[in-house]
């Protein structure tokens, strides 16, 4: 077998899905099945549908191409381009959109492809990323969409913690579902979807806090990890060591801990720091950060720590391990989100599947 590889639990991932589709659901919340981090992995997105998933979504086309098969619908949760308007059409049921412009030209395509698309117009609530902010400009927009052909507009969406890192919130979720209420008296139409945002709004579930009227998230990292963004804790029954990063050791040496010499900026145009613990244990396992994120990964034996990490070299301190680590041994590392994202776009990281 070729290292490093990634190890992904689909069992794990499948009951991760099961735990919140069914929390969710005793709340009247629809799960979209967010993939992005997978870089359009079918056998993820499987595990999600049998996990209960019946909405894939992805925030580039290229992964929704490789679900075409897959008997869900498919939403695109990053707002399209003008440029991929025909592809957005063509692969996806749903997508997100704050552009009246975009939308126009979702129309005049979905005319031609003699297909409704479905839109989810965005609205932002405090955390200043994608979403139209002031509300006679969503009344305006609304009115605008209601005159398109090939188009539907079933709902309204935010977005928060991704940029702003706002935490959701009675009151900000809130705007979204008096907004949707003004809208519908305004324009006499019933507005089926209100989409809360992502993992992080899960804790308004998990306080019994979730206004009455979101009935729907978009879920990525709580399915993956069972975990809930902003407060990071971990969902009963769900497991967070579904991605494992396996290295392989190709140096172990007695070294010095701290550098020798004037330090100035590394590789990554950092200053490093370093403390002197006298002489020092360490191994090097064959992958950097072109491959992985070393701040988002902890070692599955709790006595190694991670020193550093340049392009393709990961240096760890093995001093104080039980285990006596020799070249050609390798080393187990449970990875978080971002770890996972930087493991699964790498092409010289190998992808295992298991099912256990």
């Amino acid at each position: 077998m070729s290292y490093p590889a990634i190890e992904i639990n689909l069992s794990k991932i499948r009951e991760n899905t099961k735990v919140i589709t069914n929390l969710c659901k005793d709340y009247g919340i629809d799960i979209v099945g967010v993939t992005k981090v997978s870089n359009g992995s079918i056998e993820i997105a499987q595990a999600m549908i049998q996990g209960g998933i019946k909405i894939i979504g992805d925030s580039r086309l290229g992964n929704l191409k490789n679900y075409e098969d897959l008997s869900v619908k498919k939403m695109l949760v990053r707002l399209p381009m003008m440029s991929e308007v025909g592809e957005v059409v063509r692969l996806c049921h749903i997508s997100l959109n704050s552009e009246i412009e975009t939308i126009k030209a979702l129309s005049i395509e979905a005319q031609k492809a003699g297909k409704i698309h479905e839109i989810i117009l965005m609205v932002d609530v405090g955390d200043l990323r994608e979403g139209i902010f002031d509300e006679e400009e969503i009344v305006e927009t609304v009115k605008e969409i209601l005159k398109l052909k090939g188009i539907r507009l079933i709902g309204l969406g935010t977005n928060l913690t991704c940029f702003g890192a706002i935490i959701p919130s009675k009151e900000n979720l809130g705007k979204l579902v008096t907004i949707r209420d003004n809208i519908n008296k305004e324009f006499n139409i019933d507005l089926e979807v209100i989409s809360g945002g992502n993992s992080s709004s899960l804790c308004l579930i998990m306080n019994g806090e979730m206004p009455k009227g979101i009935n729907q998230l978009r879920l990525g990292t709580s399915l993956l990890l069972g975990l809930i963004e902003v407060i990071w804790t971990r969902i009963p029954n769900t497991h967070v060591d579904a991605f494992k990063l396996i290295a392989e050791i190709i140096e172990v040496k007695e070294k010095p801990s701290k550098p020798i010499g004037e330090i100035a900026m590394d590789a990554f145009r950092n200053v490093p720091t370093f403390e002197d613990k006298g002489q020092m244990k360490r191994a090097i396992c064959a992958v950097g950060r072109q491959d992985c994120e070393p701040d988002f990964m902890i070692p599955e034996d709790e006595r190694i720590s991670i020193l550093g990490c340049s392009s393709d070299h990961l240096i760890l301190d093995i001093t104080h391990c039980h285990k006596d680590y020799e070249v050609g041994d390798k080393v187990t590392f449970i990875l978080d989100y971002i770890g996972i994202l930087r493991c699964m776009t790498s092409a010289h990281v190998r992808k295992i599947y298991v099912n256990q």
